[in-house]
């Protein structure tokens, strides 16, 4: 990826608050974002089934959240 130029805005005690990038540039990684967004994509139909569980997932987090109080 080429360098991308950009302006740093800062407030009035001079925190950086926001980032300006030309538009050409912002279109450049949204496309590269929206690459990766859909290759790491995947189904977790695979897991169904896999784990057998001896208590009910609500019932053990209820008496979890009862043992903190």
């Amino acid at each position: 990826m080429r360098a991308i130029s950009k302006k740093i805005v800062h407030d009035e005690h001079m925190r950086p608050v926001a980032v300006q990038i030309n538009y050409k540039d912002w279109l450049e990684i949204e496309k590269i974002l929206d690459g990766q967004k859909k290759r790491k994509t995947m189904s977790i139909n695979k897991h169904v089934g896999v784990i057998r569980l001896s208590e009910d997932p609500v019932s053990f987090q209820r008496r979890m959240r009862e043992e903190w109080t």
